[in-house]
Parts: C-alpha cells; structure tokens; sequence
C-alpha cells in the first residue's frame, strides 16, 4: 500500500520558514519524480516544486524561486520543502505526490500527471 505522509505544517508569521517532509512507503520510489502542490481555498491545485529521486534535478514554480527548497533524504525516502520568507499568500494546504513514470527531458508541473498524494498539510501565514 503507497502512503504519502506530510508533516511540517503550522502557523507562521510573515517572513518566517517552516519545514513540510513527506514520508514515502509502500513502493521503490527511486526511480520516481516527487512533487509539492498546494491549495488555497476557492484555488485551484497548483504546482509548487518537484525533485527527481535519482540525480536530484528540480523544479519550481516562479512564485517560489530564491525562497523554497526542496530536497530529499534517499536513505529515509522522505522528501522536504524548506519555505523561507514566506507570505500570507503562501497559505494553503499543501501535498506531496509521486510521478511513477516521470519523463526523461521535463519534470511535470500539472495535478493530473500524479499518481500518488498524501493527505495534506495546513500552512498558515500571517500577516
């Protein structure tokens, strides 16, 4: 059974930084692309950044550049997202999720292209 366990979540100030991890099981997700989305209410679910397990190639969405990280521990198969400098607008839920047949060129950036998602965790930045 593939789990997807996020943590990390909570309420922050403007400009402060929380750590989300997501805790992958069930299956070899070493071949893998992992990916962070995120929620906001009344949003559509929008992509945040994604890391290749093999090489660590990433990617991100501009909204995040020079403030996110993202990286991954492959001994404990779990996968981070380093948010720095964050802002209200950042608030959302935010999920991992595993491309098991990720491309060779690009790293997918759209929902769809998912095939496993965690529950989700609650970020709340206030102003």
């Amino acid at each position: 059974q593939v789990q997807l366990v996020e943590s990390g979540g909570g309420l922050v100030q403007a400009g402060g930084s929380l750590r989300l991890s997501c805790a992958a099981s069930g299956r070899t997700f070493s071949r893998d692309t992992m990916g962070w989305f995120r929620q906001a209410p009344g949003k559509e679910r929008e992509f945040v950044a994604a890391i290749r397990w093999s090489g660590g190639s990433t990617n991100y969405a501009d909204f995040v550049k020079g403030r996110f990280t993202i990286s991954r521990d492959n001994s404990k198969t779990t996968m981070y997202l380093q948010m720095n400098s964050l802002k209200p607008e950042d608030t959302a839920v935010y999920y991992c999720a595993a491309d098991k047949e990720p491309l060779l060129f690009m790293i997918r950036t759209q929902p769809g292209e998912y095939d496993y998602w965690g529950q989700g965790t609650q970020v709340t930045v206030s102003s």
